[in-house]
């Protein structure tokens, strides 16, 4: 088959009696090929022999053919409903692969589907997964933009400065969490931090019902990715994210719970787990941790009764230092009843127990550097009786 663009060489991944492909003009993609560059538009017509297609899941009505179509630098599936249908790659690729702004273009937002692989044994996504979602989202959000340069989110002007973007807080509420095949649709926009940050704000919505699930926040600087040493965002930098700045918060200031995270020692936590060592696949294209990785560590303290009879529904990072591949670590924690729950006076009998827990990853060598501090909410999963 010929190039489906002036430039690049592509072909189908699937056997010609199964799909054929013909060509014709379309716009550029965001994320494919060459941006701004004319391609052209693809005719998919899918022999599903025998084949049955999906019209239902959940409740909610979806295309039942999948297609994968390899583009040179990415795949995209291609869902087709009918044996013969016509599709624009443009409106593919926007909606189901990187997704969509919308309110003129200061939010953008992406849907996903939970995987079996996403959910723990109460059969509901895990934090992890969440906050891989939003890391996955922000992303896309740079990438579509049309900012993106050849760091791991970082602008063209980072790039050429050799800077990274590193989280330093992040707060998650959780309201509910989606099940095994659910639909979510994850919205994201930016701001500005002070005068040398920038904040980035998402909310999960159930693609069913539309109700919020899940609220987060976070605080972002700019390290040098060779140095490793924090510096101010240069003006060039600022002059590429503005026009993206939207003043809205996914959680009032005053829910973001932005009070100091006490420091736990040896003599204050109540669990030490020990010997926790990143593995090669942990590290992320910065050469360090991901961040989500240190939730798991985290919860490795964390008693096995809490995490079986209680709902993690509140969590807050504060990541002080990188850790890198070589690094050993211990997980500190101490649980106590929240305050809230302690106020017997204004519960009622479907009120839940809350606890409260505070953790810390520190390094397990002599000088017992932080690397992250933790503070987390825990509902119980039984009402109260």
């Amino acid at each position: 088959m010929k190039s489906m663009a002036s430039t690049q060489n592509t072909a189908f991944c699937r056997p010609e009696a199964f799909v054929r492909a013909e060509k014709r003009n379309f716009a550029g993609l965001c994320g494919l090929g060459n941006h701004g560059k004319v391609g052209e538009r693809l005719v998919v017509k899918a022999n599903v022999g025998g084949y049955k297609g999906v019209d239902m899941i959940n409740g909610r009505k979806v295309n039942g053919v999948v297609l994968n179509v390899d583009l040179g630098t990415r795949g995209i599936d291609l869902v087709k409903k009918s044996s013969s249908a016509v599709v624009n790659v443009h409106d593919p690729v926007q909606s189901w692969l990187l997704g969509r702004f919308v309110e003129d273009r200061f939010v953008y937002r992406q849907t996903f589907v939970i995987r079996s692989y996403e959910i723990g044994p109460d059969k509901t996504a895990t934090m992890e997964t969440l906050m891989n979602l939003l890391q996955e989202t922000a992303l896309n959000h740079v990438t579509c933009s049309g900012l993106a340069g050849n760091g791991f989110g970082a602008t063209r002007e980072m790039s050429l400065r050799k800077l990274i973007w590193v989280v330093t807080r992040i707060h998650v509420q959780v309201d509910k969490y989606s099940s095994w095949g659910d639909v979510v649709e994850i919205d994201t926009w930016v701001d500005a931090a002070g005068k040398n940050g920038m904040r980035r704000d998402w909310i999960i919505r159930d693609s069913n019902s539309q109700m919020i699930i899940t609220r987060a926040t976070s605080t972002w600087v700019i390290m040098n990715r060779e140095t490793r040493r924090l510096s101010k965002i240069p003006d060039e930098v600022k002059k590429e994210v503005r026009p993206f700045y939207l003043d809205r918060r996914s959680i009032p200031t005053v829910d973001s719970d932005g009070e100091k995270i006490d420091k736990l020692t040896d003599e204050t936590a109540d669990r030490i787990r020990s010997g926790l060592a990143p593995r090669w696949s942990d590290m992320d294209a910065n050469q360090h941790v991901n961040n989500v990785k240190y939730i798991g560590w985290i919860l490795e303290s964390v008693p096995i009764d809490v995490l079986e009879h209680y709902n993690l529904t509140s969590m807050t990072l504060e990541y002080r230092r990188e850790c890198r591949q070589s690094n050993v670590l211990e997980s500190l924690t101490r649980v106590m009843k929240s305050q809230t729950a302690e106020n017997t006076e204004n519960s009622t009998e479907n009120d839940r127990e809350e606890l409260e827990s505070t953790h810390l990853l520190r390094m397990q060598a002599t000088d017992k550097a932080e690397i992250v501090r933790a503070r987390s909410v825990w509902q119980s999963k039984h009402e109260r009786t």
